[in-house]
């Protein structure tokens, strides 16, 4: 069975790849592409997979524009960390819907599901019914855990405990993530940004882009950039220059303001 996987989140991506080889060995990921276009260009010279395992946020736009620029016509199990895009997913090719981090049995299981409806897929416009959506959002959100108020860091054979609120922002780097607090220290987490998301409370923190999630309070200077897009300074500076995107503005303009 050929997979495609399309997540923004390098070690995301890497992720979802062992798992799903880890299931069935029998899965061959024929392509990993990480943006609107990359996956638009993919499909239009590439026969389709028998699956595509996308995310909704990618660092160009959300992954719904796919199915606006091409005729998609392999089944997809959507992944993401927020369950506001689920009735728009039901309305394209959705096999499933995951709430991320992802746990391998829930993976599995849409799996299983995805070889029960193999052999009647291409006679079925949607295969996801939104009774069944709104019952498994309701039980994901359900076992979903807490908002960390702290982190334990490896330092050697010592743990660390770092709380939250002293965190400046996430920062990927090179297939690492580090974390940066409001004094200027730095530490590597074991975690990726994609599952970080998922454990800080999104009221405190946003996902300027794919390298950076970000604290409200170490927001020190936001600039209007070219474009439509947005410059922001943290404190403490980044290395990068940290602009947002135009798809991305909106949403950080409305986080601000709440």
């Amino acid at each position: 069975m050929k997979v495609v996987i399309i997540e923004d989140e390098e070690l995301a991506a890497e992720h979802l790849k062992v798992m799903v080889t880890e299931i069935d060995a029998k899965i061959e990921v024929v392509a990993m592409l990480e943006s609107v276009e990359s996956s638009v260009d993919w499909f239009r010279t590439h026969p389709a997979p028998d699956l595509a395992l996308m995310d909704i946020e990618l660092a160009d736009g959300q992954s719904f524009e796919i199915f606006n620029q091409i005729q998609l016509k392999c089944p997809v199990i959507f992944t993401t960390a927020y369950d506001e895009f689920a009735i728009q997913a039901f309305k394209v090719n959705s096999i499933d819907y995951l709430l991320k981090p992802i746990e391998e049995e829930m993976l599995r299981q849409s799996l299983r599901k995805f070889q029960h409806l193999r052999k009647t897929f291409g006679a079925l416009e949607n295969t996801l019914n939104l009774d069944e959506l709104k019952a498994m959002l309701s039980s994901q959100k359900h076992v979903r855990p807490n908002y960390r108020d702290r982190f334990l860091l490896k330092q050697g054979t010592k743990l660390l405990p770092l709380r939250v609120e002293d965190i400046a922002y996430f920062e990927s780097k090179e297939g690492l993530t580090f974390v940066k607090t409001r004094d200027k220290r730095s530490y590597l987490i074991e975690y990726p940004l994609e599952d970080l998301e998922t454990m800080v409370n999104p009221k405190a923190f946003f996902r300027a882009t794919r390298q950076y999630l970000v604290a409200r309070q170490s927001i020190d200077k936001i600039q209007v950039h070219l474009n439509g897009r947005l410059k922001i300074t943290l404190k403490p500076l980044t290395e990068d220059e940290l602009i947002i995107s135009r798809y991305k503005a909106p949403e950080f303009r409305a986080w601000m303001g709440e």
